[in-house]
C-alpha cells in the first residue's frame, strides 16, 4: 500500500466512523469494563499511517573521487566541485557552496634558507583573510618530488565569518635555489569538523604534469591512479560523503513524519499525545474526549471529566498523556 493509499484509509477512518473507543473484549486490550473507571473509556490509538519508510527514498552511491587534468597540473575533484584557478603558478578546486576550497600554489628560485612560514603566511593573504592566525610548524609527509614538509594550523575570517584549515609547505632544494608549494585544505568553521578528515588528502593529490610548472620540470609529478595517498584520500571522502547523505535521509524522515502529524490533526478528529511510558512518542488519539491516561501495558482511557484518576483504587500504574509539541 502506497504512503497515499494509508493515508486516504486513516481520512476515511476519521471523517467517517471518528475511530473512538472500542469494544472491550478486544484481544490488545487487557482490561475488562468493570475494572474501567465511571465516566472513562477504553479507546484504542488511530493507526499510524504514511510515516518515512511509506515514502520511497532514493538510494545512495557514495560518491568518488575523479581525476581531472589541466594545461600544467592535474587533480582529484571531490563531486560537485568547480575547478578555479588553473595557472601556471597555482591551481584552486572550489566547493559547490563556496564555503570550502583546496589548492596548490607554489615558486621556483627561492633561497634554500626561505622561512616555510613565510612563504605560507604570503600566499595565503592573497585569499584576503581578516586576523591570520598560523600555528607553530610540524614535520609532515612531502607531496613526491619533494624532501621536506611543514604542516601548519591556519584560522581566519573572511568579511566576518570564521574559517579553519590546514597547510602544508612542500620543499625541494636544488643546489642553492629551491622549489616552495603549499598546498591548503580550508573550510567554513562550522563545516571544518566535515572537511577535516579527507580535505588534507585531497590537496595534495594536486600533482605538477607540465615541466613549466613552478618553472622546474618533474617537480611533483604522480601517476594519481596508482597513488596510495589518492587510494586514502578516496576512501575517507567516500565514508564522508555517505554519512552526509545518511544525516539529509534522517532530517527528511524526519520532516515527512512531522508533515503526516500536521496534516492528519488539520484535517479533524485527531489530535496527537505522548506517551510517557515510550520516550513520549506521539500517540495519534481520536478527538472524543479532553482527556487521555495509558497504563505499562498501553491501555489508554480517555474521559472528558478532570477530576476521574483511574489510580485511586487501582493496583495498575497510569500516567496522563499530555499534547504532543512539535517542534
Amino acid at each position: 500500500m502506497t504512503y497515499f493509499q494509508c493515508l486516504l484509509s486513516a481520512i476515511i477512518c476519521v471523517l467517517l466512523f471518528g475511530c473512538s473507543s472500542t469494544s472491550a473484549n478486544d484481544a490488545t486490550v487487557e482490561l475488562s469494563e468493570e475494572q474501567v473507571p465511571p465516566n472513562m473509556f477504553i479507546v484504542s490509538p488511530i493507526e499510524a499511517s504514511g510515516n518515512a519508510e511509506d515514502e520511497p527514498i532514493e538510494t545512495h552511491k557514495a560518491s568518488e573521487l575523479s581525476i581531472g587534468q589541466g594545461r600544467f597540473f592535474s587533480y582529484a575533484l571531490p563531486e560537485g566541485w568547480q575547478l578555479g584557478e588553473n595557472g601556471q603558478f597555482a591551481l584552486t578546486l572550489m566547493a559547490p557552496d563556496k564555503k570550502a576550497l583546496t589548492l596548490m600554489v607554489g615558486n621556483t628560485g627561492l633561497p634554500n634558507n626561505y622561512p616555510p612560514a613565510q612563504f605560507i603566511y604570503e600566499k595565503l593573504m592573497a585569499i584576503n583573510p581578516e586576523n591570520l592566525q598560523i600555528s607553530e610548524p610540524q614535520q609532515a609527509t612531502p607531496v613526491k618530488g619533494c624532501q621536506s614538509a611543514y604542516q601548519y594550523d591556519v584560522s581566519y575570517s573572511i568579511q566576518g565569518a570564521p574559517c579553519k584549515g590546514i597547510v602544508k609547505c612542500h620543499i625541494a632544494p636544488s643546489y642553492d635555489l629551491c622549489v616552495m608549494a603549499m598546498t591548503a585544505a580550508l573550510a567554513d568553521a562550522s563545516q571544518w569538523d566535515g572537511y577535516s578528515s579527507w580535505l588534507p588528502l585531497v590537496a595534495e593529490q594536486i600533482s605538477a604534469t607540465d615541466g613549466a610548472a613552478f618553472g622546474m620540470r618533474g617537480i611533483m609529478q604522480q601517476n594519481l591512479q596508482n597513488s596510495t595517498a589518492y587510494a586514502e584520500a578516496a576512501r575517507q571522502y567516500r565514508e564522508w560523503s555517505q554519512k552526509n547523505w545518511q544525516q539529509v535521509t534522517d532530517e527528511r524522515h524526519a520532516s515527512i513524519d512531522k508533515q503526516n502529524i500536521e496534516f492528519r490533526e488539520n484535517i479533524g478528529g485527531v489530535q496527537s499525545y505522548t506517551n510517557p511510558y515510550n520516550n513520549n512518542t506521539p500517540v495519534e488519539l481520536p478527538t472524543t474526549y479532553k482527556y487521555y491516561w495509558i497504563d505499562k501495558q498501553g491501555v489508554i482511557l480517555g474521559t472528558d471529566d478532570p477530576s476521574v484518576d483511574p489510580n485511586a483504587g487501582s493496583t495498575g500504574e497510569w500516567s496522563q498523556m499530555k499534547q504532543y509539541k512539535r517542534q
